[in-house]
């Protein structure tokens, strides 16, 4: 295999669509390292393994040679992305944007390398933008075109409010790629309108147009919603390595393979290899730990996964956790499910009162932990493996 085919290999796995292949192949053919953007909104103060779908893709362009350019979008931040919202987004203040961007800075370079990595703020240059500046951004789209996007079409036909500034946004994020030259920038592929939008503007401002490429969203340890903090199923990047290493042992056999597509660094032959095995018979589990190990040694240290393995097997494996641990979903009231409530919904006890009983016996248990408080709650997005007594399992998602 040439090595443009092996480079390009790379940059396809796991992608969901690159705009266009054979502009990027004439972009690979220039011999220079290319400039590759991805946008981040510092709308939280932690990354999560979601963030790090794209996060990884930036590291194998830098391994294949490319500079990457991490915009950290203080000014869009302000306005608020209203991709994928059903209502207009609470902007951020000031203050907000600049203490979570420095928290961004303290943890990116857990995935990518600092020597071949740009960190930019599109302050720099929207700060400096004058009305007369923004009203001529504002004219290079109609709203029409604006209304193609799907987010903000729905919301028309249905009658939501759709401010004004909301249409801003992708105009700003698509000159961003102007002020940094990018040549490829990577999103989600709920980001595919913001991407076209630069495209388009390089294009208005005489720059060669940038090529795309989206990545998959990457669903929580629910299986079902896109990872997320508010929905609190996330795998946090400066989790403990015994958290880290426990929520990701929590997930679906069949959302492993998921992962091990957009997260893992192991050769695509080698997972391959392993679903094979796994059909043939073999334990997932055992896969889902080699996952689980490589993981906490992205963000830790290889000595802190081999410890989360021994503490994971001291609280579970020891404790007989059952292969054929059955898996259920119950449903959550305003965000959060009650212990004794979750227990009876995955019909694990009886009736709430049976629940509570089983607490003050010292006879429930989370996730190895004994539950000791009747009014504990469960939050929505969570995965948990409930036991109740010495022979009632469960892996429950709160939903």
């Amino acid at each position: 295999m040439s090595e443009m085919n092996e480079a390009l290999e790379t940059i396809r796995r796991g992608a969901d669509e690159i705009l266009v292949e054979a502009e990027l192949r004439r972009k690979l053919a220039l011999g220079r390292p290319l400039r590759i953007k991805a946008g981040f909104d510092p709308t939280a103060p932690d990354l999560h393994l979601g963030h790090t779908v794209l996060l990884n893709k930036m590291r194998q362009f830098q391994d294949l040679g490319h500079h990457v350019l991490f915009l950290i979008g203080d000014f869009t931040g302000m306005i608020g992305d209203p991709t994928g919202k059903n209502t207009t987004r609470p902007p951020l203040s000031r203050e907000e944007v600049l203490q979570n961007a420095q928290s961004y800075r303290d943890q990116v370079f857990r995935v990518l390398d600092p020597e071949k990595t740009e960190i930019a703020f599109n302050s720099a240059w929207m700060d400096k933008f004058s009305a007369v500046d923004l009203i001529r951004l504002a004219a290079t789209h109609t709203v029409a075109q604006m209304l193609e996007r799907d987010d903000f079409s729905k919301r028309y036909r249905s009658n939501q409010p759709i401010a004004i500034h909301e249409f801003i946004y992708p105009l700003v994020q698509g000159y961003d790629s102007v002020a940094l030259k990018a040549d490829v920038e990577l999103g989600g592929t709920d980001q595919k309108f913001n991407l076209l939008m630069g495209r388009e503007l390089q294009r208005h401002f005489g720059q060669p147009a940038q090529c795309i490429l989206t990545m998959p969203l990457l669903e929580g340890l629910d299986g079902v919603n896109k990872m997320s903090k508010s929905l609190g199923n996330y795998v946090g990047i400066t989790d403990k390595p015994q958290d880290m290493f426990g929520k990701i042992m929590s997930i679906s056999d069949e959302l492993m393979w998921r992962y091990l597509n957009l997260l893992s660094f192991r050769p695509i032959g080698e997972i391959a290899k392993w679903r094979s095995e796994v059909d043939q018979g073999r334990n997932p589990r055992d896969i889902k730990v080699l996952l689980a190990k490589e993981i906490v040694a992205r963000f830790h240290t290889q000595g802190d996964a081999d410890l989360a393995l021994e503490e994971f097997e001291a609280r579970f494996r020891r404790g007989a956790l059952p292969d054929d641990m059955p898996e259920v979903s119950v449903q959550a009231v305003n965000g959060s499910i009650s212990v004794p409530h979750l227990l009876k919904s995955a019909n694990l006890v009886d009736s709430t009162s049976d629940a509570i009983r089983m607490i003050k016996q010292d006879a429930v248990k989370l996730d190895g932990e004994r539950v000791s408080d009747k009014d504990l709650s469960v939050r929505a997005g969570s995965v948990v493996v409930a036991q109740v007594g010495k022979r009632r399992f469960a892996r429950i998602t709160v939903i």
